[in-house]
């Protein structure tokens, strides 16, 4: 049993499973070139062949779209982040402007603008604390310096004052004293001098004598300390006098430089605060506005007149857009689409054409329009926009898949049309009276050029043609075939070569006619089986 199992496995493992299917497919390929019997061998009766044709041909593009209104207001969900709607208005009703469409929840945003209220209160307290303090800041910057100023003036007096009068009156009061002192020493002597020639005389006695001299000792000390004290007035205290008061006069300089940075300083940073507190007090106010502008906007109401239409029922007739209808506690984001208000009753169609057929159409084609509700009406319309772009849902449903929106103008109006309604636009891109055709699987490329293999009685030939545009199932035939002449459906394969180095040229006609089939209708379909 292992040993089965091992086989087994061994046998379906991917690589040597894989390997054996291409040999089986090798194998097969070789018997079926051996016993296939050549293309002249066989009996052109027992063939498909087509009988070319010459008639009525129009080139043209069939897309699936939607119905919508030529001209409309989008209101979208304008509150940040998500929320729920609390209430909507039907869709289908016919509405007056300022009438109230979606109701949106409001309670997280009452909780905020609560909060917001006490954080505004704060800042403001904040801010008008700082404008008080800044005034006190500017009054006390203003005293120290007017104090600082005050102390200079004074210092600069002291000195003018001592310059100018202090050391002068002193100087001549030093020397008024050396004078002074020097007339009485004069006088002393004199005195002296009389007292000694009386004395000798015996006029005075020893004592009285005695004291004149005393009196001259006295004289001539004192004028000595006079003349002591003129040199150090000059030499000691007027100097350090001089030295004291002019820096006394540098420092109240400096200390109302001080004052004067200082106060700025002070007056900077108290505005800066101001400032900071001021922004601060704005920006909270700001914020409490865009709160109760967002609890404004969860009230949508009715720009002008129209009907409702949700934008999830407009968008849903895409080819691969499903989206959630729109309804009550649904929750919807910002700047999600909530209602379309038709303004005017001109409608469009928006098909989405395959990358295909993009260099086929152009702007201003007409169109005929069909709507599943209506089979037996047919619309006319103009093609007015194609995108430059692929249609990004399509593109993320499928990467390999190309889908160009495309808005097509309804002529006149209708009111038997409703936006929403499904609807097949048909791109005129040619039409032809007397156009020679045949299907596009009967060409194929050989050598580069599209060829198509004629059936010559009990032969088969390869013949070269030129070929127009095509409707994904019939090609016109600009020349080298004749109305009347017949064709193969099913030309050999292997004769086929893609040109690459021409403009657009026929694909692989089987798969070209498979596409083709797969995107007719219903009903041609079936008479093409037929």
């Amino acid at each position: 049993m292992l040993k089965t199992n091992k086989w087994f496995r061994l046998f379906y493992s991917k690589p040597q499973m894989a390997a054996i299917i291409i040999a089986l497919l090798i194998i097969g390929v070789l018997i079926l070139w051996l016993i296939r019997p050549g293309l002249n061998d066989q009996d052109p009766s027992s063939l498909a062949t087509f009988t070319v044709q010459k008639g009525a041909l129009t080139i043209s593009v069939t897309e699936s779209g939607t119905i919508k209104p030529r001209d409309q207001i989008i209101l979208k969900n304008e509150v940040e982040g998500k929320t729920s709607i609390l209430w909507l208005i039907q869709e289908g009703t016919v509405v007056k402007e300022g009438d109230l469409l979606v109701e949106l929840d409001t309670s997280q945003l009452i909780d905020e603008r609560i909060n917001q209220q006490i954080a505004v209160q704060n800042s403001e307290a904040a801010y008008i604390g700082a404008r008080e303090n800044l005034e006190v800041i500017k009054n006390q910057a203003q005293s120290d310096l007017d104090n600082a100023r005050l102390q200079l003036d004074f210092a600069r007096q002291d000195l003018k004052k001592y310059i100018e009068g202090e050391y002068p009156n002193a100087l001549k009061e030093a020397e008024a004293r050396i004078t002074l002192a020097k007339e009485e020493l004069g006088r002393a002597e004199e005195t002296v001098r009389w007292s000694k020639r009386l004395f000798n005389e015996k006029y005075i006695s020893q004592a009285e004598l005695q004291a004149d001299e005393l009196v001259l000792k006295t004289k001539e000390l004192e004028l000595e300390l006079a003349e002591s004290s003129l040199d150090l007035l000059k030499n000691y205290t007027h100097k350090k006098r001089l030295a004291e008061l002019e820096s006394n006069l540098k420092q109240a300089e400096m200390s109302l430089e001080r004052t004067t940075r200082k106060a700025r300083a002070n007056v900077i940073q108290e505005e800066a605060d101001l400032k900071a507190r001021e922004s601060q007090f704005r920006r909270q106010k700001d914020k409490l506005e865009k709160i109760e502008r967002q609890i404004e906007k969860t009230s949508i109401y009715a720009p002008v007149n129209g009907i409702v239409i949700y934008a999830t029922s407009a968008r849903s007739g895409g080819r691969f857009r499903r989206t959630e209808p729109l309804a009550e506690g649904q929750a919807v984001q910002e700047r999600q689409e909530l209602i379309h208000l038709p303004t005017t009753s001109s409608l469009k169609a928006e098909i989405g054409v395959h990358e295909s057929s993009m260099e086929k159409i152009k702007k201003g084609m007409p169109v005929k329009v069909t709507v599943d509700a209506l089979p037996d009406r047919i619309f006319s319309g103009t093609v007015d926009m194609i995108a430059p772009l692929p249609d990004a849902d399509s593109a993320w449903m499928n990467p390999d898949l190309k889908i160009y929106n495309t808005v097509i103008f309804l002529d006149g109006n209708s009111d038997l049309l409703r936006t929403g309604m499904t609807c097949r636009a048909e791109i005129i891109i040619e039409q032809y009276d007397h156009a020679v055709y045949i299907p596009i699987q009967a060409v194929l490329r050989v050598g580069g050029e599209p060829t198509v293999y004629v059936v010559d009685g009990k032969a088969v030939k390869p013949r070269r043609v030129e070929t127009g545009m095509d409707n994904n199932r019939m090609i016109r035939i600009i020349s080298g075939l004749k109305e009347g002449e017949v064709v193969l459906l099913t030309p050999p394969l292997e004769s086929a070569a893609v040109d690459k180095t021409r403009g657009r040229s026929v694909p692989d006609p089987m798969q070209k006619s498979q596409e083709g089939f797969n995107q007719l209708p219903p009903e041609k379909t079936r008479d093409r089986g037929k």
